[in-house]
């Protein structure tokens, strides 16, 4: 199956991600984009409509939680979605270069750079070799968590989800200029390893507020 329909706003972006996701939530998917035609079609070059920066967690894959085929997401991933130079410059690429409308980042429950970078606050315990330094990425999120009185898992989840977005937006003219001037939205996500449902908790630039979701 082709999908030939290509969002052009955020907001259609968003949208589509969204209903793939209540296809694949439902047991329904429709797998569109994934035969020999669109391989011939997209080899030339792509058009992606996402950029999708997500944790790198083997359970964590965007083409098949939001119902997309080839082509149709630029997805960047990191142990914990941590933010690096690389990780920014990629994420430009998509939308300075690729024109996607919308920036996803994407966490998720039992995350276990999130975990690790809890243990490390709370008991004082921290991996060794690089792990560590994506653990001190992760600690600021769980720090502001404890500041703001959150404990639960799902509550430093969201924050660093939401210290994500707004770390991409602060660090990239090029998304702040994309926010501001309504080319591009930046949102967070988190997803729920058991039901597969993605919960939108983090946006800046779409025309809808999280509520009106």
């Amino acid at each position: 199956m082709t999908d030939a329909l290509i969002p052009t706003t955020p907001d259609e972006a968003f949208d589509k991600l969204l209903a793939g996701n209540q296809r694949f939530v439902t047991g329904a998917p429709s797998h569109p984009n994934q035969d020999a035609a669109r391989r011939a079609e997209i080899a030339p070059a792509q058009s992606p409509f996402a950029v999708m920066f997500g944790c790198a967690d083997s359970r964590l894959a965007a083409e098949i939680i939001f119902d997309q085929g080839l082509g149709d997401l630029f997805v960047v991933r990191t142990a914990g979605h941590v933010v690096g130079t690389e990780v920014l410059g990629s994420v430009e690429y998509g939308v300075s270069v690729l024109d996607c409308p919308l920036v996803v980042v994407l966490g998720h429950d039992s995350c276990g750079a999130v975990a690790a970078a809890r243990a490390a606050v709370e008991n004082g315990t921290a991996p060794g070799g690089f792990v560590r330094d994506v653990v001190e990425r992760v600690t600021p999120s769980v720090l502001a968590a404890h500041a703001a009185g959150h404990t639960e898992e799902r509550e430093i989840l969201h924050e660093h989800i939401r210290n994500t977005v707004d770390l991409l937006v602060e660090r990239s003219r090029a998304l702040a200029d994309g926010v501001a001037s309504g080319r591009t939205a930046v949102v967070g996500m988190a997803y729920q390893l058991a039901d597969g449902t993605a919960e939108l908790v983090a946006a800046h630039g779409l025309s809808k507020s999280l509520t009106g979701r």
